[in-house]
């Protein structure tokens, strides 16, 4: 099971990082149409306002999930302090009441691009299929699958170069990108993902790591060995 403790995540500016952030006490955050609709545009505003390029995400109803790229040390908290905010405030207006929403930190995980960064999109966007809530994951009105897959544009998802890269046009991209959907996810990758986000280690080669554990100065130890439990999707 993904816990949503805090995690002492760091992130750094220029290297993606998968972040996810949960309801409290696994409440649900999304309550309605209105809220799923209105969410975006805050996530939008937080991402241009503090120098997020973001790359993925996906609304579920107790939990949020993202992979983006920071300009700065502080691009990621202080977005998502922003929309945090921003969404808590709408919360309480429709409600008419004070509500406790967000649980702790968030919580996240460097990772290295070139072994990473797409599976990372595709974890991310198959959650509402592996929650049972959708057959395929273009389906899901909450996600910017559509974006990524077949070129709808929303504003809000700026293409990291390696989504670029399979073909010289958009259509070549999209097609290759919705290829990657042939396939499932092998456990192994559900589980370094899902651990790496849970302990805020960083997902990579043992280069990569080293690299991030120079950069920062601290050591960050490795992937823990069980596999989380089984639970909704997270």
């Amino acid at each position: 099971m993904l816990k949503c403790q805090e995690n002492h995540a760091f992130f750094l500016p220029g290297v993606p990082a998968h972040v996810v952030q949960c309801g409290n006490n696994r409440q649900a955050v999304f309550f309605s149409d209105e809220e799923y609709q209105a969410y975006p545009g805050w996530l939008k505003d937080g991402s241009e306002l503090h120098g997020c390029a973001l790359h993925a995400h996906v609304l579920m109803t107790n939990h949020v999930h993202f992979l983006l790229t920071p300009e700065q040390l502080d691009s990621i908290s202080r977005m998502i302090q922003f929309v945090g905010r921003k969404y808590l405030t709408c919360i309480n207006h429709l409600n008419g009441r004070s509500v406790t929403l967000w649980e702790g930190r968030h919580k996240g995980s460097v990772i290295e691009d070139n072994a990473y960064l797409l599976a990372c999109m595709r974890y991310i966007e198959l959650h509402p299929v592996r929650a049972g809530m959708t057959e395929t994951p273009g389906e899901y009105r909450w996600s910017r699958c559509r974006d990524n897959a077949f070129g709808e544009s929303s504003g809000l998802l700026i293409r990291h170069v390696l989504f670029k890269k399979p073909g010289s046009t958009d259509d070549a991209r999209q097609h290759a990108y919705r290829e990657l959907f042939r396939n499932a996810l092998d456990l192994e990758q559900l589980h370094q993902l899902r651990a790496a986000v849970q302990t805020g280690t960083p997902l990579g080669n043992n280069r990569f790591r080293q690299q991030i554990e120079q950069t920062t100065g601290n050591r960050e130890g490795q992937l823990r060995r069980r596999r989380p439990e089984k639970d909704s999707g997270k």
